[in-house]
């Protein structure tokens, strides 16, 4: 399934640069929005029925990852007031968001889901949804979401 995915990167990645503006609306920064992503999968639902075939965002990992969102948060408003408020260590910012995402993905999510802001996650979904919907008008607007739909099916 992943193959279909990967036929269609420059679609996304026109779908990225028109939903950006999406974003700036939003309550996550780029940022953050770029974590979200990273935890979604995308799935064609009724894949086998062209005419209710449709693009669904998989935000089953979500929850792992919400409390991580806070943090970067937190660690951008340090960089930009030149300082870390909590007391903590800011150097290596990047590298520990980096390693924090390695292993919330890959472990399961370890806290078994504390920490999540609900209103934080519903929203987040509901994004991921927005850009699902907007992958799937671009993809049908330019003619390939047949060929996509196919895809997905092998």
């Amino acid at each position: 399934m992943s193959n279909w995915t990967d036929a269609i990167v420059g679609e996304r990645m026109a779908v990225d640069r028109e939903f950006n503006q999406r974003i700036q609306q939003s309550q996550f920064s780029n940022q953050q929005w770029g974590l979200i992503m990273t935890a979604t999968e995308f799935e064609i639902e009724a894949a086998d029925d062209p005419e209710a075939a449709r693009i669904v965002a998989d935000t089953s990992k979500l929850p792992q990852i919400m409390p991580e969102l806070d943090n970067i948060s937190q660690q951008m408003g340090a960089m930009a007031g030149g300082g870390d408020p909590s007391g903590g260590a800011s150097d290596g910012v990047f590298g520990g968001i980096i390693d924090d995402i390695k292993n919330l993905l890959g472990s399961g999510g370890g806290g078994g889901g504390s920490g999540v802001d609900h209103e934080q996650l519903a929203a987040a979904e509901q994004l991921t949804q927005e850009y699902a919907e907007e992958l799937q008008r671009h993809l049908e607007n330019k003619g390939r979401f047949e060929q996509v739909r196919l895809a997905y099916q092998e």
